[in-house]
């Protein structure tokens, strides 16, 4: 989807419903413990507010861009608790402000960005995937939120693009894995939640992923094991692409 503004509408409509979540929560339930590494729901979106602020520095070419940040960071860790370590000296109704001001301020940011322009997260990328790279991990972090919360999930058609972010991201999740693409070709077809296909790939191609979308994104983010899931892995490549599986950097 090249479709900047309407991509930008989606990744809106995520951090809403994700700030609708957390807005009226008390004070001991921003301290909840969440499933992900250790952090609680403060940790969570003060992690969400930062990163907001990284990519609009990112994308203006600003001090905080991230890869000058991790230029100058000891780990990847650092880089990634940075805002953490913020939220930690804020109450949690002000982590809540702080990133309802950044994600308005990200999305005005992105809506004003070429589509064609290049932005250097990570490897780089196209206006069009560094939206969606953010819409994914506020998916992502929301599940964790959500959980801690006690509050269901409920998937929404948006997955399509995660599912496209995951799929298209296989060359990267590869080489973090120390390996060579395969050359064989992958075919993905899912199911999103409203019941309409998502497909990827030659609809000859022997090695398959099929099966919810859902299923198939939480994989890629790393909040399902493969085999806690209905995906269906037919062929080696498949095999080895749902083990290395990978849409974050």
């Amino acid at each position: 989807m090249t479709d900047v503004a309407a991509l930008v509408g989606d990744l809106e409509a995520e951090q809403l419903e994700l700030q609708a979540v957390v807005a009226a929560i008390d004070a001991d339930a921003w301290l909840t413990a969440t499933p992900a590494w250790g952090w609680d729901v403060r940790d969570t979106i003060a992690h969400l507010a930062d990163t907001d602020e990284m990519a609009i520095d990112t994308a203006r070419g600003g001090p905080y861009a991230i890869n000058d940040v991790a230029a100058r960071a000891a780990s990847g860790a650092d880089v990634t608790y940075h805002g953490v370590r913020r939220g930690r000296r804020l109450t949690g109704r002000d982590v809540a402000a702080w990133w309802v001001d950044t994600s308005a301020a990200e999305r005005s940011m992105l809506l004003a960005l070429p589509a064609d322009a290049r932005v250097p997260w990570g490897i780089g990328m196209r206006t069009p995937s560094f939206v969606t790279a953010r819409l994914m991990e506020t998916w992502a972090h929301g599940l964790d939120v959500r959980a801690a919360l006690g509050v269901r999930a409920v998937d929404t058609d948006r997955l399509a693009h995660v599912a496209w972010l995951a799929t298209r991201a296989l060359p990267y999740a590869y080489s973090v894995a120390g390996m060579q693409p395969s050359e064989a070709p992958l075919r993905v077809e899912l199911t999103l939640p409203s019941g309409a296909p998502w497909t990827f790939g030659p609809e000859t191609a022997a090695d398959r992923i099929t099966g919810s979308a859902g299923d198939y994104c939480r994989v890629f983010v790393h909040r399902l094991r493969p085999a806690d899931t209905n995906l269906v892995i037919e062929g080696a490549t498949a095999r080895t692409a749902i083990a290395i599986a990978r849409a974050f950097l």
